[in-house]
């Protein structure tokens, strides 16, 4: 073998090399990629695929089912009625961003007369209620209300500061139900240093047997830290029962309350 045989042979040789060598620094980062939250892989902290671990979505096998308690109407005006869904989350830590659902009236014979679809958001840990308002029926009478999600729940880990810090509280809670237009009037205040947006405030009122007897609504747009609120709801019919106890919740999207 000639010198000048050998010489190409190295060139060659240290070319190949040095394309391998190109090749594998520019594949590397391709195909050892850091373990995250969107990559259809179980890696890294994960206890399920994406979810989990460190990512923000809480893994489906690790929370609990939400439990409607009740729904129910209650009648506002002949034919024209309020449904509250009364509901347990019972994940202290994991909530729901948005899910679409679906309220369902029957009559006194549970014969189909209407449905009401909306979104919301599932709050972290506890109950709330789902209202909507001024739902039309005609001349029918919904005795039979029945509520569902129509998905599955994407859920995701509440922020723990958010968790820990975040204490929305009704006081000075006062009922005036014996009029023909029945009033309750309370406080919030929000006792953290977030900033709550879309504050919706759900009244609901139960007799002596412990059965919802009506339920109110009302809305705050925002609600500073350290900020308290006047709470107003009426009624434009007495109520169908007398009134022992009250119950006030305010239900906010912990994902949207921002730190001032």
């Amino acid at each position: 073998m000639t010198w000048a045989l050998k010489r190409q042979i190295l060139y060659v040789l240290a070319l190949i090399l040095f394309s391998a060598g190109l090749a594998f620094l520019l594949a590397y980062p391709k195909l050892n990629k850091a373990p995250s939250c969107e990559d259809s892989k179980q890696n890294g902290t994960e206890t399920g695929t994406d979810c989990g671990g460190q990512c923000a979505r809480a893994c489906i096998a690790e929370v609990d089912d939400i439990s409607v308690l009740w729904a129910r109407a209650f009648r506002v005006i002949p034919g024209r009625y309020n449904a509250v869904a009364y509901i347990a989350n019972h994940n202290k830590n994991s909530a729901v961003q948005k899910i679409n659902y679906r309220f369902r009236f029957g009559d006194k014979n549970n014969i189909y007369i209407g449905k009401r679809e909306g979104s919301t958001f599932i709050p972290p840990g506890g109950n709330f209620a789902i209202f909507e308002p001024a739902i039309g029926v005609g001349n029918s009478v919904p005795v039979y209300t029945t509520f569902e999600f129509t998905e599955a729940p994407n859920w995701f880990k509440a922020p723990k500061d958010k968790l820990d810090q975040l204490k929305v509280l009704v006081s000075n809670i006062e009922l005036s139900p014996d009029s023909a237009t029945p009033r309750l009037s309370a406080t919030v205040k929000n006792s953290s240093p977030f900033t709550v947006p879309n504050l919706n405030v759900v009244a609901i009122l139960y007799d002596a047997d412990d059965n919802a007897v009506s339920a109110s609504s009302t809305y705050i747009s925002s609600l500073a830290p350290l900020a308290s609120a006047a709470l107003n709801f009426t009624w434009l019919e007495p109520f169908s029962a007398p009134v022992v106890a009250t119950e006030i919740i305010p239900i906010y999207d912990i994902f949207s309350v921002k730190l001032e």
